[in-house]
């Protein structure tokens, strides 16, 4: 018996969804794939490819599109209206439906969504706040709009479920700790069990016998310590604000850094500081912070190349800001390869840079790469520079040990294979 799969990833900017043929208990098949971006930064704009197939190559959507909802539904008529798309001729053709929801709480593995499934997840929303609300609101939707699917909640936090309790325990009562679930859950993890999972093929040993740091690096980045194929540490916390910065995050701060922010004269009162709500105190260190607040983009392809130019303009003052960002998030991403190195004891297979930057930044490798040789990594220039194409390429010098590798992750794949392989879901 097959069925099709559809694996939605909502974004803070984007909703992507893959449509996917499967077997029970076999790997699925990838149909199509389209994606609604620039929900934030209008024009917001619709990529639809079949197969190898591109059918729309960027369409303005902004007239159809108010919100990750209305993206969805966009998304699945230009799947339904599609006649050369035969598997799918009414929505009723779709039987699982995978969700990527960044936070699931003590939730350790998938889990097919019911009432109390989505109470629970919406008691969640204020640790993701980013994600997890705009996730939800298309379970919702897909409830509504698809009554014959199975609509099934995927965790970013799931593959972090083995984190050792020392390494997860914040140091605060532990009474009120466990009453407000506060503790280090980790994201990306859906992108992690991929990254695990490709890079022990490639290297030719099991996911059990693997052993690697690995690199998510995009908008939003992290990195995690794998210990024999499971999380073993990773840098992002309670929440995903932890850790790294990204695009708007100011990833791991001193905690009263806020209420210095907020106040007129640098120092803190009960004056000063009353009006700091702490939904305020969010908004700036989700959204207001990270590479927008250093440079006044997000597009990290433009600190990259301004970090990589040496023109007779070095010293403008928009490509000093683009260079101390860059320069930062190497810092930042180096402190966390070195500390987990020690945490795995030198025993390391590869470091594995994946994401969006992590994938395509070939000047943040080399420079993340340089910082960190004093451990053993080395990269081979050319295989550096060379284009991606491999789900797993090898850019380390040859002969040397740990390996530098790059991963093409995918976590709709990661979702759908999870589904097709798992009987409940079925």
């Amino acid at each position: 018996m097959s069925k099709i799969i559809l694996a939605v990833n909502a974004g803070s900017s984007s909703v992507k969804v893959s449509v996917y043929s499967a077997e029970k208990g076999q790997s699925p098949t990838q149909l199509a794939q389209a994606q609604v971006s620039g929900l934030t930064a209008p024009p917001a704009t619709l990529r639809y490819e079949r197969g190898n197939e591109t059918v729309i190559e960027k369409q303005e959507v902004d007239d159809k599109v108010n919100g990750q909802r209305d993206a969805f539904s966009h998304i699945l008529d230009t799947l339904v209206g599609d006649h050369d798309l035969p598997n799918i001729k009414n929505k009723d053709d779709i039987g699982i439906i995978c969700h990527r929801i960044v936070h699931g709480g003590d939730y350790a593995k998938p889990q097919l969504i019911s009432d109390g499934t989505m109470h629970h997840l919406e008691d969640l929303n204020d640790l993701a706040p980013l994600h997890n609300a705009n996730s939800l609101g298309i379970v919702h939707l897909c409830i509504q709009e698809l009554p014959a699917a199975r609509n099934v909640a995927c965790f970013d936090s799931q593959f972090h479920s083995t984190i050792p309790e020392h390494i997860r325990t914040y140091p605060i009562n532990q009474d009120i700790a466990r009453k407000n679930r506060l503790r280090k859950y980790g994201f990306h993890g859906i992108s992690y069990s991929f990254i695990t999972r490709a890079t022990a093929g490639f290297l030719g040993k099991k996911p059990d016998d693997l052993t690697i740091i690995a690199l998510h690096l995009g908008s939003g980045a992290s990195v995690c310590a794998i210990r024999g194929g499971k999380s073993w540490d990773t840098s992002m916390g309670l929440t995903p604000l932890a850790g790294l910065p990204g695009a708007t995050r100011s990833g791991s701060v001193d905690p009263s850094l806020v209420f210095h922010y907020a106040s007129d004269v640098g120092r803190l009162s009960p004056a000063s500081t009353k009006e700091l709500h702490i939904s305020r105190a969010k908004e700036i260190l989700n959204k207001e912070a990270g590479w927008k607040a250093l440079t006044g983009t997000t597009n990290f392809g433009a600190i990259a190349a301004a970090k990589g130019s040496t023109t007779s303009n070095d010293n403008d003052e928009d490509k000093k800001k683009m260079r101390l960002a860059f320069d930062l998030f190497v810092d930042r991403i180096c402190g966390f390869v070195g500390s987990y190195f020690v945490k795995l004891r030198g025993q390391v297979d590869a470091l594995v840079f994946a994401g969006g930057i992590g994938e395509k930044s070939d000047l943040l490798r080399a420079a993340v790469v340089e910082q960190v040789k004093c451990l053993g990594f080395a990269l081979d220039d050319e295989a550096n520079k060379a284009k991606i194409e491999a789900v797993v390429q090898d850019v380390g010098k040859e002969g040397v040990l740990p390996k530098v590798l790059v991963c093409q992750t995918d976590e709709q794949f990661e979702m759908a294979r999870t589904c097709a392989e798992s009987e409940e879901f079925w």
